[in-house]
């Protein structure tokens, strides 16, 4: 089998960073222990997120000198608009600065005390834009999805039984909506089945309740329908994203990740009442409807990015360069999420560091000894990112312990992965000496994103 190599050619390079082990350790005491308080030009490998951070083609630049600034009515927006309504099938569009702005507005509505918003599982703004509405978020991610390392072709998929109870127990009255990630971030970045989403689909209009779509990662969840489920082998991507959104009533999506845009997202609808109460709550928190917090050249950019992304050729290399890192890692012992996801590879943390207990955060553990050794950012997604409190102030653990390897579109080649690889394989081999975390000054909210830790002595 010839070697799947990138469908593209580099045309403008930025340098990397290089830092010794002495310095890193300064660093990241400076930053008590939290990637996301290291400065980027301290990191040699930036695997943090694909949030905003990949390449966006010549085409896209091209189109940025296209964008049109005006207040209102952009022709930038209107492109914009077409693309959306092309690739959804919804008629009605919302720009918004990025995905977790579409949820304020959209949870903002709907929410509210004595609300549920089931999910196969919710990522983290995504929860907590539920949360501070007062509604709570439940996820029902099906049996596979919870064990790292054995392989399932839909780990993302929705437990429909569960789905079925729990609509049951909270009443369908109580649920504003049920919300399909895709792919799923927070279970490994692991793939939903089309008959998965045509089953909620189905329960969903049996009892009443709109199923929403997080379409970040549609393209990829796309590709592992093709790739994986009966009967789509020779469909395109733009039709295998037709019907998976025929079955939504709206969508929201952070452009930072498929779209291969740094900044940008919607809310697409077909509920023209919803719709006029989020255009008027983005009038004041975001902008005026045809630019939602966005400039017209962000508009062009997430039109040409998402129908650039539906490219089977780019898709192939995307998923197979996913899996390259898995497999060596697999190769070497490491427990990673198996299958590999699509957009990242995960690595569980809690068979990895299996010496440190959930309450000292071996994801972050992890995470910390990854960028000593090797100048590699990533991010955990565990206990620190999901855990609660419990009413005598004890942890109760998120599900899994994993750490997210994210890997921004179209920036790194193949000795950058290797690299990765060989410094994971070398902590790996380490791992006994590894100390737990503990937290010494957290938010309320979000706290991943600004506790500070330190090691527990």
């Amino acid at each position: 089998m010839k070697s799947i190599i990138e469908p593209f050619k580099i045309k403008s390079v930025e340098p990397i960073y290089f830092t010794s082990k002495e310095e890193r350790i300064a660093i990241l005491k400076e930053a008590f222990y939290n990637p996301f308080l290291i400065h980027s030009n301290k990191v040699l490998i930036d695997l943090l997120t694909d949030s905003g951070t990949s390449a966006m083609s010549s085409n896209q630049w091209a189109g940025i000198m296209l964008g049109d600034e005006s207040y209102a009515g952009s022709p930038s927006f209107f492109r914009f608009e077409a693309t959306v309504q092309k690739l959804t099938g919804m008629p009605l569009v919302i720009p918004t600065h990025q995905g977790r702005a579409s949820e304020k507005i959209l949870f903002s509505i709907v929410g509210g005390k004595g609300k549920y918003f089931l999910s196969n599982t919710l990522f983290d703004t995504t929860r907590a834009n539920i949360e501070f509405t007062g509604a709570e978020g439940i996820d029902l991610l099906c049996e596979e999805g919870k064990h790292t390392g054995i392989p399932a072709p839909f780990k993302g998929n929705v437990d429909i039984a569960l789905l079925q109870e729990t609509i049951r127990e909270k009443g369908a009255e109580n649920i504003p909506l049920c919300i399909i990630t895709v792919t799923n971030n927070s279970g490994g970045g692991q793939p939903v089945s089309m008959a998965n989403i045509k089953a909620v689909k189905k329960i969903c209009t049996e009892n009443n309740i709109p199923l929403f779509i997080d379409a970040c990662r549609f393209a990829e969840n796309c590709y592992f329908i093709k790739l994986r489920e009966e009967g789509y082998a020779s469909k395109s991507i733009p039709d295998i994203a037709a019907e998976l959104f025929s079955y939504a009533d709206g969508c929201t999506m952070s452009a930072k990740k498929d779209a291969f845009a740094n900044i940008g997202g919607f809310i697409a609808l077909h509920d023209k009442s919803l719709a006029l109460q989020c255009r008027n709550l983005l009038v004041i928190t975001e902008g005026f409807p045809t630019y939602g917090g966005l400039a017209g050249r962000d508009l062009e950019a997430i039109a040409i990015g998402l129908v650039e992304v539906m490219d089977e050729h780019y898709l192939h290399y995307r998923i197979r360069s996913i899996e390259y890192l898995a497999n060596k890692l697999i190769a070497a012992g490491v427990p990673v999420m198996q299958p590999a996801g699509g957009h990242a590879v995960y690595l569980d943390a809690k068979a990895f560091l299996n010496h440190i207990p959930v309450d000292q955060y071996p994801g972050q553990a992890l995470v910390s000894e990854l960028y000593l050794h090797g100048g590699i950012r990533s991010v955990e997604i565990g206990s620190l990112m999901f855990g609660k409190y419990d009413e005598d102030g004890k942890l109760v653990p998120a599900h899994m312990e994993l750490v997210r390897l994210a890997i921004p579109r179209r920036v790194y080649t193949q000795s950058h992965i290797d690299y990765v690889a060989e410094v994971i394989i070398e902590v790996f081999n380490k791992r006994s000496e590894i100390k737990g975390m503990q937290i010494i000054e957290e938010a309320q909210v979000l706290r991943h994103f600004t506790a500070k830790l330190h090691p527990v002595e």
